[in-house]
């Protein structure tokens, strides 16, 4: 959910450079063949993550939810030379999909797919990160956070999609709404938490931003 109005929003797009024609392209396939194609990151929060990989120019990044890759390959842009990017994606069906972009895009060789559950595969991984970026089920958020911090480096960044949620977050959490009650408990444990400063954004569905202290 977009908390702008359109116009705005086609103001803020009109004047925000655009993101390369492989990205299009993938947004247009999205749009086209996978069902909820609102869960891709988009031109705004794409450009967004660009500009946070450029900036920090990390050695390392993971991603939790990689979808059809649109904000893999944006985290990707900014690696270094020898960077790499592991990414998890939970539906084996997007597999393909997203693997057919990193190759058009030319970043490839700096991404690793993994296809399983996430709470599963990060313990796995022996890397410390620059960047993590977290976008996936919501219901499991407090848990990729916490593992997160495990695998942060300090001064490293954790990125955290969809923290308004739709709104959701101001309203009354109904009583099977597992996910706004998830993400109210992550955004209220952050504020309070002392091992990192953070910020969060309005953007798009809201973006959370947390620096390892």
């Amino acid at each position: 959910m977009d908390f702008l109005n359109k116009e705005i929003l086609d103001y803020c797009k009109k004047f925000t450079s655009q993101n390369n024609k492989i990205l299009k392209e993938l947004a247009r396939e999205t749009e086209y063949k996978i069902m909820m194609p609102r869960m891709m990151s988009g031109p705004l929060m794409g450009s967004f993550l660009q500009f946070i990989s450029y900036m920090m120019k990390p050695m390392s990044v993971l991603e939790i939810g990689t979808y059809t890759g649109y904000s893999a390959i944006c985290l990707a842009s900014g690696l270094q030379k020898n960077g790499h990017l592991h990414t998890i994606e939970i539906n084996p069906e997007l597999e393909d999909f997203a693997k057919k972009y990193f190759k058009k895009a030319k970043v490839n060789n700096q991404i690793t797919l993994h296809i399983g559950n996430a709470l599963d595969i990060i313990p796995l991984l022996d890397i410390s990160f620059d960047i993590i970026f977290i976008d996936a089920d919501k219901k499991n958020y407090l848990k990729y956070y916490e593992l997160s911090l495990k695998k942060i480096k300090k001064g490293g960044i954790i990125l955290i999609d969809n923290v308004l949620w739709s709104g959701k977050v101001l309203q009354k959490i109904k009583k099977n709404d597992k996910e706004t009650r998830e993400i109210k408990k992550l955004n209220k444990l952050i504020i309070n938490d002392d091992r990192v400063e953070n910020m969060m954004l309005p953007l798009r569905d809201g973006i959370m931003i947390c620096k390892i202290l």
